[in-house]
């Protein structure tokens, strides 16, 4: 089988090998003349491993990849200073060739390492507007203590000298006549100040520093207009007037900037009249002043940040307010807090330098706009970074690299060669990549014209005919004369249809079938394939059966018209053997359980069942107690896979649990809850013994019997009393009532009063 997914090569409908390698980096062209099947329009542009299942032999498959090589690679050096400063290597290497392919990233890796004892120029910048008095006084003596501070740091060590005020134009500089040749005319805290300038070099980068204390101690303080100062305009002359300032190329380039107020920007010169951009050229006259001060607007911050990049200056911002955020949009600067009277300066540039030297930063000149770079660090830990082109919290003399991945996004014009340069933040070093691309064939360079290949009217070029105007076929063999409409019918399937069914072409009277990324179609009029049949979760046929002609022929064993139904019952049986454990049935595989509130792939939960308990009853006794009809441990542990809580008391709150209970052979009652958790696992929560009657005391049994028989013998006797007293009673009343009616006829015939019958008690 083929290389599953969605084939791009092929479904990018390529003619030719260009065509075919512009598609996707992993896309191969077959040269090879006889490939493909019969009367079947064989795509030439696929996976390479597919194209050599299909038949193609390798060697004739194009499918060039991106390449990198090394040109020139010298080791890094360990030490600047010295006889070898002039050929000091920090990066590694220093020319790459690519040859890219596009889509095809290819990458390679650059070392970085600061070496020890590197040659330092500093140039001293200084704001010299009237709020900065108290500071130049306190760098007169500057030169002397920073040679000697910097001397622990490098042994070569140059300084020069430079000041600035503001453009002298209004609004940014008094221009009225009383002002012109004392700007601080009138101004009582400081009568005296010379005029505004915008910048003036004084000192050439020298190792003489008694000429630095010399000039700065010459400086008179000036006076501008208003806040902001025009220092933007002295940084770039600093820096691109090389010769005047005296940079050397084999050193690191110090610019310290020290203000106490932010600086004008570009447009701000609008304000003045000045609507020409800076052109970021030098413009020093022969005073070595800037002669282009009220000319030309202040410099942008990007032309700031390009120059001093281009000739590798690392800035050094000393000021007094932290108004400085806009340094982050230019690379290799650096912010320091100066004290309001610059006493600080020393420990500061000193600072700054370390901060400086304890990072690398790679930049990137001049890239193509066609090519893609990314980044990834390895900094000091051994970490790789993605995504970074920097490290920091380095020691002098560490080592790091730097992986970089290129990648080509189209083919400029044949021959076209381009280059880039990526370099370090603030040094001169710099890697140098020149690119190639891979666009054309190799076989482009076997073209054959009118070759025998192609019936002598077309062109044979890596394995397939071009054929010249009013031809056509796989070998130009016919001509666009017969492809009329009498014989087209010839590739209709019946009158009214598309041609070879709108699925191949019709040449020289008969159907050549496309070739389809998802399989193969074929047919007389190219009426069949073997990829639109039924499918199931999106698997053709069910990956149980073959797909001809639209329909899916079953492997043994399935049935159904996508194939994925199953004959095979023993998914369906459940632990006890049963089929869908007597709930239900099988179908396709599956049980269907039909048992009310029966459940599970086999149908083997049923809380609500009536077989319910009988079934758990067993696992109960073979799992806590090993007694029963399971209680085989094999088959107790494959038959019996709930889980068991014992409990010293069971609680039948729960609405989903079923209570069963059953009598042990020894006449005790074991109680246990049913359940079904929503995870699918069934629940047993059994007491930990069963509940059984306690055995009598013979004792107790005895007293009890006595006790009984006593209890009846009074209780009779009782009752027999009574009945005799009740008798007794009603017997002497009958006798008394006679007595007394004898009496009273007695009396009464003796006398003629009556005597009434007198109540005697009884003897």
């Amino acid at each position: 089988t083929f290389s599953l997914g969605l084939n791009v090569c092929m479904s990018g409908s390529a003619t030719s090998c260009e065509e075919c390698l512009l598609i996707s980096p992993s896309c191969a062209w077959c040269a090879q003349e006889e490939f493909g099947r019969a009367r079947t329009l064989t795509s030439r542009c696929d996976l390479s491993q597919n194209l050599q299942k299909r038949g193609c032999e390798a060697h004739n498959i194009e499918s060039p990849s991106s390449t990198t090589m090394v040109v020139k690679s010298e080791p890094l050096s360990s030490k600047g200073s010295g006889p070898t400063q002039y050929d000091v290597i920090q990066i590694m290497p220093q020319k790459i060739s690519l040859n890219l392919r596009p889509g095809d990233q290819t990458s390679f890796e650059v070392q970085m390492r600061q070496v020890e004892d590197y040659p330092v120029d500093l140039y001293y910048l200084m704001d010299l507007s009237l709020s900065m008095k108290d500071d130049l006084d306190t760098i007169r003596n500057l030169g002397t203590k920073l040679a000697d501070e910097m001397s622990k740091l490098t042994s070569n060590f140059r300084l020069g000298f430079g000041s600035f005020v503001d453009k002298n134009m209004s609004p940014f500089s008094y221009t009225a006549t009383k002002y012109q040749d004392n700007p601080c005319n009138g101004y009582k805290l400081f009568p005296n100040c010379v005029p505004s300038f915008g910048f003036r070099h004084l000192l050439s980068l020298t190792d003489k520093v008694d000429r630095f204390n010399e000039e700065v101690q010459k400086q008179m303080v000036s006076r501008n207009r208003d806040a902001p100062e025009g220092g933007f305009d002295a940084i770039l002359q600093a820096a691109v007037c090389k010769e005047r300032i005296g940079w050397r190329k084999e050193a690191f380039h110090l610019l310290v900037f020290a203000t106490d107020d932010v600086p004008h920007l570009a447009l701000d010169g609008k304000l003045g009249g000045l609507v020409q951009p800076h052109d970021g050229e030098c413009h020093m006259n022969e005073k070595n002043e800037y002669s282009g001060s009220t000319k030309m607007d202040y410099p942008s911050l990007a032309l700031l940040g390009e120059k001093l990049a281009e000739n590798n200056i690392y800035l050094i911002f000393a000021v007094t307010k932290r108004l400085y955020n806009f340094t982050a949009l230019i690379p290799g600067t650096t912010v320091e807090i100066l004290d309001q009277d610059s006493k600080n300066i020393i420990q500061l540039i000193v600072n700054a330098y370390n901060n400086i030297r304890s990072k690398v930063e790679l930049t990137v000149w001049d890239q193509p706009e066609d090519l893609s770079l990314s980044f990834t660090a390895t900094c000091q830990d051994g970490q790789p970074l993605p995504g970074l082109r920097k490290c920091a919290d380095l020691k002098i003399g560490d080592t790091v690299s730097f992986n970089v991945s290129v990648d080509a996004r189209g083919c400029p014009a044949p021959g076209t060669q381009q280059r880039f340069t990526i370099k370090p933040v603030g040094l001169k070093d710099r890697l140098e990549v020149s690119v190639d691309y891979r666009c054309a064939c190799g076989c482009t360079d076997q073209t054959q014209a009118n070759s025998s290949r192609c019936s002598s009217i077309g062109q044979y070029t890596c394995g397939t005919c071009r054929c010249d105007p009013g031809y056509l076929g796989a070998r130009c063999e016919c001509q666009e004369g017969e492809a009329g409409s009498m014989y087209l019918s010839a590739c209709r399937e019946a009158e009214g249809k598309q041609i070879c069914n709108g699925r191949g072409e019709c040449s020289c009277n008969q159907c050549l079938c496309y070739e389809s990324e998802f399989g193969k179609i074929y047919g007389t009029f190219c009426e069949c394939d073997d990829f639109s049949c039924a499918r199931h979760k999106g698997i053709l046929c069910s990956g149980h059966g073959e797909c001809h002609c639209g329909e899916c022929k079953c492997h043994a064993g399935y049935i159904g018209d996508n194939c994925n139904c199953s004959t095979d019952t023993s998914s369906c049986v459940s632990d006890d053997g049963k089929i869908c454990s007597g709930r239900g049935s099988c179908v396709c595989g599956h049980c269907q359980c039909t048992e009310p509130g029966a459940f599970g792939d086999t149908c083997e939960k049923c809380p609500t069942c009536p077989d319910a308990c009988g079934t758990k009853r067993e696992c109960i006794e073979c799992r806590l107690f090993d007694s029963g009809r399971l209680s085989d441990n094999q088959t107790c542990q494959r038959l019996c896979k709930d889980e068991i809580i014992t409990v010293e008391t069971l609680k039948t709150e729960d609405p989903n649990a079923v209570l069963c209970l059953y009598k042990t052979e020894n006449e005790c009652v074991m109680k246990f809850m049913y359940s079904e958790h929503a995870n699918g696992m069934s629940v047993l929560t059994a007491l930990k013994e069963p509940e059984c009657g306690a055995a009598p005391d013979a004792m107790t049994v005895l007293l009890a019997v006595v006790g009984s028989v006593l209890l009846v013998g009074i209780v009779l006797l009782a009752i027999w009393k009574l009945v005799i007293t009740v008798h007794d009673r009603r017997e002497f009343a009958r006798f008394q009532s006679a007595r007394c009616r004898a009496r009273y006829e007695m009396v009464r015939r003796m006398t003629c009063f009556p005597m009434p019958c007198k109540k005697e008690s009884r003897p």
